[in-house]
């Protein structure tokens, strides 16, 4: 049986990192919808971040995207972020919003392109150093959309000498969290259109390069709790960007169009004991080692690069939800909530009875020990453990009561409002 009190314990220690750009305007992938009181500015994102981690207790941190969060001092905006309880969390480049990368950005084919776009990479490290952020992540639209566009490996090639030069430009405490997407923008050719390839650009460089899984970045039918399990055994599985999808990249609401995959994917997490630092029973080492040093031997036969300093590199649970036509703060909660739901599941899971119908091959056993956990109404014993720390039991209500987003709507009036720019 599973312990109550240990599965709450483990919940306390579970944070989320919120998306800044989910606050501001967005829509469809057709229009971007107005909405009264969003954020004209990252000051105003923090708050609203600030407001989520104040009715969830689980999402301190707020990740921000260059130039959507361009400011003229990152490191105020951090000291504004701390004032609200909360801190800056990973820089998101851009490169793909300028029209000088029409045909790409670090693998683009004039040399001065890439020079530019590589300026920006670096110049986010800059911010990372500034607002004490760990992690840069990277996602390149970068691609082709026909048959001989341009030379697919050479692409390649271009790409590796950018990230090798952001590697190298990146201090002890921090890591690249490189994201990879099947199709779109690009729908010939992607330059990192999966995990095997963002993995091997990170295996080359180093125990700081780990890769990104976005939940929406897949075929339809795609194993993605399989993905999840091997690059946890490899020590490279860097955070997730968390939302939905029903076709392609929908980022719809945490949970919304598959909730048993996000189960199951918690249940690899919390399996590989990855849920949060403390819980950590993967890959350690006890000195910072060299580029391509401190290679650890693990079950299975699969090897993983030692980490750097930190001598373990902590799974960011990052959501990524912006295509909202519903109102911002209360959706990023209804996430919060969704994947808090998730991970209490996985960690019901009665792992010895499972292990033992795994190891004596009975497949109903096997599978009803999952179904079980998965079928348990959690809602209880997260509002209890809410309400032991001085939360509301219903995080969303709560919010929906505190008058926040009357007050954000009559107070933000003029200037211009943020928004992903689509």
């Amino acid at each position: 049986m599973v312990d109550q009190k240990a599965v709450q314990d483990a919940l306390k220690n579970h944070q989320i990192e919120l998306p800044s750009w989910a606050f501001g305007n967005s829509g469809t992938r057709f229009k971007v919808f107005g909405q009264p009181g969003v954020p004209r500015n990252p000051y105003e994102k923090a708050d609203d971040a600030a407001q989520v981690h104040k009715f969830t207790g689980v999402a301190p941190i707020m990740a921000v995207h260059i130039p959507w969060d361009k400011t003229d001092d990152y490191a105020a905006l951090s000291a504004h972020a701390a004032a609200n309880g909360i801190r800056i969390g990973a820089v998101n480049a851009n490169v793909f919003q300028d029209n000088d990368y029409k045909l790409g950005s670090v693998c683009h084919p004039d040399p001065r392109v890439r020079k530019k776009a590589l300026a920006h990479l670096l110049e986010c490290v800059d911010i990372m150093d500034a607002t004490g952020s760990r992690d840069l992540k990277l996602w390149f639209a970068d691609g082709t959309n026909y048959p001989g566009q341009d030379d697919i490996a050479a692409r390649q090639d271009r790409l590796a000498e950018a990230l090798a030069a952001v590697y190298a430009r990146l201090g002890p405490g921090q890591r690249m969290l490189l994201e990879y997407k099947l199709f779109e923008p690009s729908f010939y050719t992607t330059d990192v259109p999966d995990w095997g390839t963002a993995l091997l650009h990170c295996t080359a460089l180093g125990p700081q390069a780990q890769v990104v899984v976005d939940t929406g970045h897949h075929a339809p039918g795609v194993n993605i709790e399989f993905i999840v399990a091997l690059l946890l055994k490899a020590g490279r599985l860097g955070g997730f960007d968390f939302n939905s999808r029903f076709y392609a990249d929908d980022d719809l609401m945490v949970g919304a169009a598959d909730p048993f995959q996000l189960f199951r994917i918690m249940h690899e997490v919390v399996k590989a004991g990855a849920l949060y630092p403390g819980q950590h029973l993967g890959i350690t080492a006890t000195s910072a080692p060299a580029q391509g040093a401190g290679r650890t031997a693990q079950p299975g036969g699969i090897t993983a690069t030692g980490a750097s300093a930190p001598s373990t590199w902590p799974v960011a649970f990052m959501l990524d939800q912006c295509h909202n036509i519903e109102p911002k703060i209360p959706a990023q909660i209804r996430s919060v909530m969704n994947v808090q739901e998730a991970v209490a599941k996985a960690l019901l899971v009665d792992v010895e009875a499972l292990t033992a119908a795994q190891l004596a091959g009975d497949v109903l056993a096997a599978n009803a020990a999952l179904m079980d956990a998965y079928n348990t109404d959690v809602r209880p014993l997260l509002a209890e453990l809410r309400e032991e720390t001085g939360l509301a039991p219903d995080p969303y209500k709560a919010y929906l009561a505190s008058g926040y987003g009357e007050k954000i709507i009559a107070e933000r009036v003029g200037g211009d409002a943020a928004g992903w720019g689509a």
